[in-house]
C-alpha cells in the first residue's frame, strides 16, 4: 500500500477492525518513512451473475437499479431505508450463492417480489402490478387475495 502522503510503498499496519457487520476491514496504517497515519477499507470483490432480459439481451448487474425498483415501490411508506438496504444485500446474497455466471431477470423479479412481501404488502401489491402486468381489476383482485390468505397462514 502506498503512502497516500509520500508516495513511499512500505507502510506497516497498526490496527484491523470489521466493519460493516463483518463485510469490510478497517485497517490503520503508518508510512515507515514519513510516519503520517491513515486508514484504508478492505471488502471482498465478489462477482454478481450477468443478468439475461426477458429479450435475451444480457447486461452486469446493476445494483442501482435494483434499489430504484424497490425505491419506487416503497414510496411514500413506511419503511426505513436500513431496511431496504438489508432487503438489497439478501438478494445479492442470494444472487450469489446461486453459484450461476449468468441468471434470468425474471429470477430477480421473483426475489425482489419475496422481500417486498416481507417489506411492505401495498409495495409488493405495487411492484407486482408493474412486473406481472396486471391487465384489469381482477388480477388485482387475485393478487390481494392471494397475499391474504398467505397472511392469515
Amino acid at each position: 500500500m502506498h503512502c497516500p502522503f509520500c508516495s513511499e510503498i512500505d507502510t506497516r499496519v497498526i490496527d484491523s477492525r470489521l466493519v460493516s457487520e463483518g463485510n469490510h476491514v478497517r485497517r490503520r496504517r503508518e508510512c515507515t518513512t514519513c510516519e503520517e497515519r491513515f486508514t484504508t477499507y478492505e471488502s471482498a470483490e465478489l462477482v454478481m451473475p450477468r443478468i439475461i432480459k426477458q429479450d435475451g439481451i444480457r447486461e452486469p448487474f446493476n445494483e442501482d437499479k435494483l434499489l430504484a425498483g424497490l425505491s419506487k415501490a416503497l414510496e411514500k411508506r413506511p419503511v426505513s431505508i436500513e431496511k431496504v438496504e438489508e432487503a438489497v444485500s439478501r438478494i445479492k446474497a442470494n444472487l450469489r450463492s446461486t453459484g450461476e455466471r449468468e441468471i434470468h431477470s425474471q429470477k430477480v423479479g421473483e426475489r425482489v417480489m419475496k422481500e417486498l412481501r416481507d417489506l411492505d404488502e401495498v409495495a409488493f401489491v405495487r411492484f407486482a402490478s408493474v412486473y406481472r402486468s396486471f391487465k384489469d381489476l381482477n388480477e388485482f383482485r387475485e393478487e390481494i387475495d392471494k397475499l391474504s390468505k398467505d397472511s392469515s397462514s
